[in-house]
This record gives structure tokens, sequence and C-alpha cells, in this order.
């Protein structure tokens, strides 16, 4: 994997708040992964975050898997950690933990 890449991925987790590398975009996720973690950062008010389109750059997919070493999408960053997919975006969600975890980034 080319070192650019990774330094991509690096800058936009640390420059952004809450990150998500989906497939699609957040206004027509491509699968339903996807749309579950846009629709639960909607529902908790989060206004701004950073939507990857992981179609738009063919390094993307394999950028990620190694640079989080997860083997799937989409993945979730908050304050530049791996938080993870949808599975685990979900059960945060359900027990209020994710919502903890973003703090003032969530309405």
């Amino acid at each position: 994997m080319t070192t650019d890449i990774q330094q991509r991925i690096h800058e936009q987790v640390t420059n952004n708040a809450v990150v998500l590398y989906i497939k699609g975009s957040a206004k027509f996720p491509q699968c339903g992964y996807s749309a579950n973690v846009v629709r639960i950062l909607n529902l908790l008010g989060v206004k701004d975050y950073l939507a990857v389109n992981v179609f738009d750059d063919p390094e993307m997919v394999p950028g990620l898997r190694e640079y989080a070493n997860w083997p799937t999408l989409p993945q979730c960053y908050i304050r530049g950690e791996f938080v993870g997919g949808s599975d685990i975006m979900t059960e945060m969600y359900q027990s209020g933990e994710l919502k903890a975890l973003l703090g003032d980034l969530a309405a």
C-alpha cells in the first residue's frame, strides 16, 4: 500500500471530528450498512462530519483495511480514533455509548 493513501486517511481522520468511510455518499448511501451508519449519526443530530465515498478512489478500500486493520466497510472514526462499522455503531447507539463518545458533536 502506498504511503500516499495512508497519509491521506490519517489527515482525514485527524483533521475532522467525525469521519465515515462509506459506499456512496451521505445523501445516497449505496449499501445497507453505509445507510445504517449515516442514519445513526442523523438520529444523534451529528451535523458536521466527513463522509468519504470509497468508490471515488480505487486505493481507498485496501488503504482503509490496512490503516484500521479492519476488513469491512463502513468505518467510522471519532476524534481520530477508529470506532468500528455498522454493527458496532448500532450496539453503541442502542446502549447510549455512542452519544456519550460524541459528546458535544451530537445534538
